[in-house]
């Protein structure tokens, strides 16, 4: 048995996209670090987490090293309580699901940079006495991990990426500013039940958005406050830290723990071309691609996903 616990706009213009666009670069080792100035001017925020913990004494294992997952851009921790649940039972390590900030039930800042988002995370490991983690992000998230793993090496077991990479941008990046300006466009009136506005909703971003599955992963964050409805994602910071988002500048040196890269076969986002790259900044770094999945890799195969963490953790733990 476990138990979970629950803890608590304008447009982006077309010439400000393809100015961030533009500024893309396939950064090589040693170029394209992070820079220190300006590191102190933001407050890590107090993270919005689940946690999933045995209630069987006989299950509980101090000396393994809790997972923390990190969700994508427009996740939740949420969209991760199933395999969450999954991955506690399999590997025995408490699971800690949170939303990233200007996600979900975490603050909303203007603020919004791998940085910020990494030392959200070291925050949390400090609030919660945690030494170590088995680090887990997707996409956004992912990058956030790999970031953590590269400033403060200490803190982290090993880490799993999905479906990222960390020295080059995938040019369906692009869909991001698409389903900004679709939700931006969106008209509702207040004061109807909150089904009857997702469908609305999911009838004026079919157009821009025609993948079904993506819209119903988009329209989790829609969510009706006093008869008025919004999104609970921060998608002004968002737009004005586009730039940082895409251009992911890692700090220097090199992670040297075990890492496993899942990537999708169908998607663009970690590409075979990234291999040599990453093996530079993670040198410890192995390689799976599932058949068939594009960039939620989770959520199309989670049987295959599933399988591949829990071997990489089980593995660790001997």
């Amino acid at each position: 048995m476990f138990k979970i616990r629950y803890h608590n706009l304008p447009k982006i213009s077309a010439h400000q996209f393809f100015s961030c666009i533009r500024n893309l670069s396939k950064p090589k080792p040693g170029f394209c670090r992070y820079s220190s100035r300006n590191a102190h001017d933001f407050e890590p925020v107090k993270l919005a987490y689940s946690s999933y913990e045995s209630t069987d004494l006989n299950e509980i294992n101090g000396s393994k090293y809790p997972v923390v997952i990190m969700h994508g851009l427009l996740g939740s921790k949420n969209n991760w309580n199933s395999l969450s649940k999954a991955i506690h039972s399999r590997t025995k390590h408490k699971i800690i699901a949170v939303d990233v900030r200007n996600h979900g039930d975490s603050p909303q800042t203007s603020e919004f940079n791998y940085t910020c988002l990494a030392e959200d995370i070291r925050e949390l490991m400090a609030d919660l006495n945690i030494k170590k983690i088995n680090a887990v992000g997707h996409s956004l998230g992912g990058r956030a991990m790999m970031f953590l793993a590269l400033k403060y090496p200490q803190l982290i077991n090993s880490l799993i990426v999905v479906d990222i990479s960390p020295v080059r941008t995938s040019p369906a990046i692009i869909e991001l500013n698409e389903m900004f300006n679709a939700m931006l466009s969106v008209k509702l009136e207040d004061n109807i039940p909150l089904s009857a506005a997702r469908n609305i909703v999911d009838k004026q971003i079919s157009d821009v958005i025609p993948d079904p599955y993506l819209r119903q992963f988009l329209l989790t964050n829609l969510v009706e406050v006093e008869g008025h409805f919004k999104w609970r994602v921060n998608l002004e910071s968002f737009i004005n830290n586009f730039a940082s988002i895409i251009n992911f500048q890692p700090p220097s040196g090199k992670y040297r723990g075990p890492v496993l890269f899942i990537g999708g076969s169908q998607s663009t986002y970690l590409l075979e071309e990234d291999h040599k790259g990453i093996l530079q900044l993670f040198p410890k770094s192995q390689f799976q691609y599932i058949q068939g999945a594009g960039h939620w890799v989770h959520s199309e195969k989670p049987a295959e996903f599933l399988d591949l963490v829990c071997e990489f953790l089980l593995k660790l733990d001997k």
